[in-house]
């Protein structure tokens, strides 16, 4: 598994020890709000609108801020964001992708350089490194759904690329096309999935030592507690020392 992924998990879990939840909140209704303007404010009609409000379900948004959200795309004092994707290498020539959500293009992207630049990485040009990734559907179940047997024949029937489980949960991967369908035809069988979205796969990992994944880390907690940056995609694979002195 990619170090961000394991990153990720652990600092999941201490988010929700910590209970430091409304920067989470702000992101996951900026991301309803956007997905309502650009198609209908119907979860069941609008795709990206499912998975943004799959997404807030997850976190235990509270159903009113998530009707909230959604109801704030069609007012007349709605904000306008942006969506930017930013890309650069981060120390140990990792790549990584940025996804961000922003009224003010200049600030974030002044933000998001000084980010790297003090992680001794590089901010790069649109395309620099996204080629090292593919864009997939990715849909996450919790492990208690199903067996892995059972989740990967239903997965494969529906017509999934990939099928794979974590500790916590079955990860499904679709193309971009068949994400929707795929999704459907799993919910009909096992409920409302913990996640359905887009993301950056990457092709490969590179393997970096604790001295480099430390900063790495660093840098990927940085951006993500940028209020602009939605997701953050990283091809790296950190070790077990490190998970271990991370996760103490």
């Amino acid at each position: 598994m990619a170090g961000h992924s394991q990153f990720k998990n652990i600092m999941h879990k201490k988010g929700k020890q910590d209970a430091i939840r409304s920067k989470l909140f702000s992101k996951l209704a900026r991301e309803i709000t956007v997905a309502a303007k650009t198609g209908l404010p119907d979860p069941n009609m609008n795709a990206r609108l499912r998975a943004a409000v799959l997404a807030a379900k997850a976190e235990n948004m509270p159903k009113d801020n998530i009707e909230r959200a959604i109801k704030k795309a069609s007012g007349a004092d709605a904000e306008t964001y942006d969506e930017v994707r930013y890309e650069g290498y981060a120390p140990g020539g990792v790549a990584v992708i940025i996804e961000a959500l922003t009224d003010n293009r200049n600030r974030t992207a002044g933000e998001v350089r000084s980010y790297f630049t003090k992680a001794g990485g590089a901010l790069a040009e649109t395309g620099a490194v996204s080629f090292m990734f593919d864009r997939v559907g990715m849909i996450e179940f919790d492990k208690k759904v199903a067996s892995e047997d059972a989740m990967m024949e239903a997965a494969i029937d529906a017509g999934a690329d990939d099928v794979s489980a974590t500790e916590e949960a079955h990860e499904i991967v679709t193309s971009v096309e068949t994400l929707r369908d795929v999704a459907k035809a799993l919910e009909e069988k096992f409920g409302e999935p913990k996640k359905a979205a887009l993301v950056w796969r990457p092709q490969n990992t590179i393997k970096v030592d604790d001295e480099s994944g430390e900063k790495i880390l660093k840098l990927v907690g940085t951006l993500e507690d940028n209020d602009d940056v939605q997701n953050v995609y990283a091809n790296f694979e950190i070790s077990d020392a490190l998970m271990a002195k991370l996760a103490g």
